[in-house]
């Protein structure tokens, strides 16, 4: 049988994209695949804040942050933890793509026109000793444009392809078996599902209308991890977070149910570091929901109180945006799958944003009109939203109030409201002088010595249960699915390694399938502003390897 293509891509999100983009650079002929309609073209990144890790930039520099691959790779592998005999692989592709985030990347990302918000985030804080987990600085590039201003670029290239007819996209088609040849993977068999007009993220339908083969000389797997499959999610939960939570909410789309990492691992792939995952514990249910139990996760600045189910604060260094596996560990623990911000008008108007393009519609739409409004002190639009219309939001000026929606919203009269008054007042105690003993009004003063938070990200401190702040907010945190940080094994060509260690001719793998690289180039922990960039840096490395192969 001839070859339909020299290459086969089963998946269309951003490292998909990549892949395919160099492949056709070089001349080689592609068919990419995905089980979603033509609208979802570009997968999860479409959806994302578009934050890039990178190091030691002209945007951290003229903020007056020193950075510098030495710094990058300390915070890296003093939050990776790697400790398996299985993390050889991803511990190489660690070294690999701090190279890239300190040298090539944003020039090569620069040069197709990409451009970054110049002022940039900290995220994952850490607030261990120099060694341990979290930023030292901060590295979070947001794209203008967000994750469709990431998705630009190759999404142009992708048309200049097709004009030059060296890549054909097929939507709809859902690969169910990798077919071999000569012992080597030749090719993919599937169902063709019916077509689907549902907007861009929300669910498809399954109905199938009939089968496909294919044939090729290698095929690249970017299908993604698991996050949209909550029964796959709870099966591979580790014993060292818990138990699996009873709610939760999706940070991805229903068709993220991690189906093709099985399919690949019955060819002959190495799946590793399954239990190592990355959820958010500040989701929050959205109001205006496009996929099944739609959530949306807060990017909070350091002044909220972090109060779990009972209304215990939770302990240091366990502050919003400090240490997020640190924080659901902890909160499993208590037995209770949510907890709590108590803040006030003041500090939401300055310190919290949420992640997502549509969420964004300054940065994703390129306004710095907008974006200055947002910088002159209200509350921003999406967030007065939530206020408005989300489910786990209560406003009120009233304290004893306050209190009693929270207990009435959670089911149950957990928290006690002289007890939790005291927690509030005692912190707001500690602002009476310009130091203290309570570590995260330490930290939140030691943020505010950053120009970029000082300015846009965190509130000048003050009393929380000041009436001149007011109103009083509380908001209930959901546990809220998003990335695998393990997946198939792969080599520093992408190539999938079978159980000797020894690559899968013909098949390999990029992005959240593949761990981001190596199955699992995180380790146990993430920076942040990492899963784009593993999705760009595997995608390219995965592309330009197979074309080699196959040339």
């Amino acid at each position: 049988m001839g070859q339909d293509a020299d290459v086969i891509i089963v998946g269309a999100g951003l490292s998909g994209l990549v892949a395919a983009t160099e492949l056709t650079d070089a001349g080689r002929k592609v068919i990419l695949l995905d089980q979603e309609p033509e609208q979802s073209l570009g997968g999860q990144a479409f959806w994302s804040l578009g934050g890039l890790f990178m190091v030691d930039t002209p945007e951290q520099r003229r903020l007056r942050i020193r950075d510098s691959r030495e710094l990058a790779a300390q915070d890296w592998f003093g939050s990776a933890g790697f400790d398996r005999s299985e993390d050889d692989w991803p511990r190489r592709w660690a070294q690999a793509y701090l190279d890239f985030a300190s040298g090539e990347k944003r020039a090569w990302l620069h040069g197709m026109g990409m451009r970054w918000f110049p002022v940039v985030g900290w995220a994952e804080r850490g607030g261990y000793l120099a060694s341990g987990h979290g930023n030292s600085v901060p590295r979070f590039h947001v794209t203008w444009g967000t994750g469709p201003g990431v998705l630009e670029p190759f999404l142009r290239r992708l048309k200049e392809a097709q004009t030059r007819g060296l890549i054909e996209l097929r939507f709809r088609h859902r690969v169910t078996a990798l077919t071999r040849g000569a012992g080597a993977v030749d090719g993919v068999e599937g169902e063709i599902l019916e077509a689907s007009t549902v907007e861009r993220g929300a669910k498809s339908s399954r109905d199938v209308v009939g089968a496909f083969a294919l044939k090729a000389q290698a095929v690249i797997v970017t299908s993604g991890g698991i996050g949209g499959n909550h029964d796959l999610v709870r099966a591979s939960w580790p014993q060292r977070l818990g138990a699996p939570p009873r709610r939760l909410l999706s940070g991805v789309p229903d068709h993220v149910d991690g189906a093709m990492l099985a399919i690949a691992e019955a060819a002959g792939g190495r799946l590793i570091n399954g239990d190592r995952m990355w959820h958010y514990v500040e989701g929050i249910a959205n109001w205006a929901p496009i996929w099944p139990l739609h959530g949306i996760r807060i990017l909070p600045g350091p002044s909220s109180l972090w109060f779990d189910a009972r209304g215990n604060r939770l302990p240091v260094p366990l502050f919003p945006g400090f240490d997020t596996l640190g924080t659901l560990e902890h909160i499993m623990k208590t037995g209770y799958d949510y907890s709590w911000f108590v803040l006030n008008r003041s500090i939401i108007a300055k310190e919290f944003a949420l992640s997502g393009s549509e969420q964004n519609p300054d940065l994703t739409g390129k306004s710095w009109r907008q974006v200055l409004g947002r910088a002159g002190g209200g509350v921003p639009a999406p967030v007065q939203a939530f206020m408005d219309k989300g489910e786990d939001f209560i406003v009120e000026s009233d304290f004893s109030r306050l209190v009693a929606r929270m207990n009435a919203l959670a089911g149950e009269a957990l928290i006690d409201e002289a007890q939790l008054r005291a927690e509030i007042e005692a912190r707001d105690r500690a602002l009476d002088n310009p130091f203290g003993k309570d570590l995260q009004v330490t930290a939140l003063r030691g943020a505010r010595a950053y120009l970029g938070d000082r300015l846009i990200r965190t509130a000048k401190p003050h009393r929380i249960l000041d009436p001149a702040h007011g109103p009083l907010i509380a908001v209930r945190l959901n546990i809220l699915t998003r990335k695998s940080l393990g997946g198939l094994m792969t080599d520093l060509s992408s190539r999938v390694l079978d159980g000797t260690g020894e690559p899968v001719p013909g098949l390999y793998a990029a992005g959240e399938a593949a761990g981001f690289g190596g199955g699992g180039l995180h380790g146990y922990r993430a920076l942040e502003g990492t899963f784009l960039g593993g999705c760009l840096f595997s995608g390219r490395t995965a592309g330009r390897a197979a074309a080699k192969a196959v040339g």
